[in-house]
């Protein structure tokens, strides 16, 4: 009888921690390739991915912006970037001609596209919509 009890305080603990470190992956930005993304989009009901490139100063100027809202949004929205140098298929999928570019997919859809560097407020304001 003691036994049970101590097994399920353990299978509690355990539970609680692997909702920690999944918590804590993804409060950063994942790292998305042509190979991972569907995998991603089956397993995150709301998901932003950030198509960019190195060479890309607005990219750059963005990516700041990202990790902030992706530990901001915890639990509500997960954000990804994607290298469209080194991932063309994606971009090519949805058509992506400019960078930076965000996709917004919710329940595994395109709902939403940002072109260009916006401002966190006007971001967040979009974002907002599909929370």
């Amino acid at each position: 009888m003691e036994d049970e009890e101590i097994e399920r305080i353990k299978a509690k603990k355990l539970e609680k921690i692997m909702k920690e470190l999944v918590k804590r992956e993804d409060s950063k930005a994942l790292h998305v390739t042509d190979s991972s993304f569907d995998v991603l989009l089956r397993k995150y009901n709301l998901l932003v991915i950030d198509c960019w490139a190195p060479w890309c100063g607005p990219c750059r100027m963005l990516s700041p912006i990202i990790d902030e809202l992706a530990s901001r949004y915890v639990g509500k929205i997960v954000f990804g970037k994607l290298n469209v140098d080194e991932n063309p298929e994606i971009p090519m999928r949805f058509g992506v001609n400019s960078i930076p570019t965000l996709l917004i997919f919710k329940e595994g859809k395109l709902v939403d596209r940002i072109v260009g560097a916006v401002p966190k407020v006007q971001l967040e304001s979009i974002l907002a919509k599909h929370v």
